[in-house]
């Protein structure tokens, strides 16, 4: 393979040859792990924006890596792909034809950055080596999951799947809530005097903003108005996307323009990116933010790193005038592992990934390795996570980078060890279980979609047209009353093929397309 891409300052090698580097004394082949031949193979993975990978000189000779292939008898290449730029290098990977032999995807067969290649015939259907060598994947992983990764009939990937669809959190400072004397706010207008009283206290960013209103669409919920990809509904006899519904969006819109105009969102929201937007947050200058749930924890160890009487909760997000809020209901798969048709040891692959399904890896990923990260007491797990911030950026590392099919709800082994963790479990099942908003979607993405990127949305922020009216209505530099000006631009640039593609489909039930209904 070539050399294909870079991460800051740093260099990957598609090349790196582990063949022959020694395993390090803490990483002991795994009792009941196969025998022989190790399994040799390269794959691709998006580093996820993870400092531990990012940062790192050399994937390959982590020490965690090299404990995985102990433990399953592999030869890992790693080969990773710029977070930020995945779309674009995943697609410079396949017009040069340079593929591994295992290549990470988002979500289903037809995601835009695998670019048609399952279409295009570059991997195997890996029915036939499922019902042989994964047991515990075929058994573990929910229909749905599998449903996203099938194509003509056939399973071309393996999914990292999502058992809880409501993973996005509206999160609050505790503390700095409590100071104010208000309660836990409901109402968008709640919300706002929260806000407000945020900024009097003298809190730099009451309300996180972020560019894209990504992971910054908390007032987009309460209004049903997300103009996401998912979120299309039946309006007469049409299929339409829900931003059409002019009184919703206008009153979404409005509240966040009340926010920039009274100071309660960075005024340069709009230009704020991931790695600013966290920062802001664990230095302790923002007020309210959206967050994945399962991440709360590790964000406040990093936060008390700073602000050691910070404290951050989890509230419910909040409602509009239908009683209901929340984020965008995720797909169930978060990760897809695809097989490249000429990979040699396919067999031994799929092996590696069953084990991700065995008691022996969600030990082995939750808690790493006995005498170094936990002790055994009375036959229990004495496991102690960490708090400083390096450390706590190689665990996530290590249980949501590494581990590669899993339910990503949350991690039951390391919550189950403590009330705080006991009580995020309670969070997911109870208040998250009850949140989210979802609609029509397609799969493969609409034709008429693919032909018209500027108007064609992604899972969790809106066509390029929609999106610069969304920013510029905020800004005040356009009126927010002319939201129906900007559906007739979207639907003159190709939207109109959108309505009719997605109206057909759905009334004919097309069997080439799955068509997920909202799920509540």
């Amino acid at each position: 393979m070539k050399k294909w891409m870079k991460i800051g300052m740093v260099s990957v090698l598609a090349t790196s040859a582990l063949a022959g580097c020694s395993k390090p004394d803490a990483a002991p082949q795994a009792q009941g792990s196969q025998s022989g031949e190790k399994t040799k193979f390269s794959i691709s993975m998006r580093t996820l924006a993870f400092n531990h990978v990012e940062k790192s000189p050399n994937i390959n000779e982590d020490k965690w890596v090299k404990r995985l292939e102990g433990k399953t008898n592999t030869d890992l290449n790693i080969v990773l792909v710029p977070h930020k730029e995945f779309e674009q290098k995943m697609a410079q990977m396949f017009a040069t034809n340079d593929i591994p032999d295992v290549v990470q995807g988002s979500g289903g067969v037809s995601g835009k950055e695998m670019a048609g290649s399952v279409q295009a015939g570059v991997f195997m259907p890996l029915d036939d080596l499922l019902k042989k060598h994964g047991p515990n994947l075929l058994k573990k992983i929910p229909k749905e999951a599998w449903q996203k990764e099938t194509y003509q009939g056939k399973i071309y990937a393996i999914p990292e799947f999502l058992s809880n669809p409501s993973r996005r959190a509206t999160a609050i400072r505790k503390d700095l809530l409590d100071k104010a004397g208000l309660p836990i706010p409901k109402t968008v207008d709640d919300y706002l005097n929260v806000l407000r009283k945020f900024k009097e206290m003298g809190v730099e960013n009451p309300y996180q903003g972020r560019e894209n209103f990504k992971y910054a669409d908390t007032f987009f919920g309460p209004f049903d108005a997300y103009p996401y990809l998912s979120m299309m509904e039946q309006k007469g006899n049409q299929i339409v996307p829900k931003f059409f519904n002019t009184e919703n969006m206008t009153k979404a819109l409005q509240t966040y323009k009340t926010m920039y105009d009274e100071g309660l969102i960075h005024k340069e929201f709009a230009t704020i990116n991931p790695t600013t937007y966290k920062n802001s947050i664990l230095a302790g200058k923002s007020g309210i933010w959206t967050m994945n749930a399962n991440e709360v924890l590790q964000w406040e160890q990093q936060l008390k790193a700073n602000v050691p009487t910070a404290k951050i909760e989890l509230i419910p997000s909040p409602v509009g005038p239908d009683g209901k809020g929340g984020y965008y209901l995720y797909n169930s798969v978060t990760r897809a592992w695809f097989i490249n048709k000429n990979a040699k040891n396919a067999e031994g692959i799929i092996k590696f990934f069953d084990w991700m399904l065995s008691d022996e890896a969600e030990q082995f990923f939750t808690f790493g390795v006995e005498g170094e990260n936990y002790t055994m007491e009375s036959g229990k797990i004495n496991y102690k996570m960490p708090t400083d911030p390096q450390a706590v950026d190689e665990e996530r590392y290590r249980q949501a980078f590494l581990w590669m099919v899993q339910d990503t709800t949350y991690n039951k082994g390391t919550l189950s060890l403590t009330e705080d963790g006991k009580k995020l479990m309670n969070i997911y099942d109870t208040m998250l279980s009850k949140e989210g908003r979802d609609g029509i979607q397609f799969e493969p993405r609409l034709d008429a979609y693919v032909a018209n990127p500027d108007i064609s949305p992604e899972s969790d922020f809106a066509a390029p047209v929609v999106l610069q009216h969304m920013v510029k209505m905020v800004y005040g530099k356009e009126p927010i009353s002319d939201w129906p000006k900007v559906i007739e631009e979207w639907k003159a640039k190709g939207g109109n093929d959108v309505i009719k593609e997605a109206t057909d489909k759905f009334n004919k039930k097309d069997p080439s397309v799955t068509i997920s209904m909202p799920r509540r």
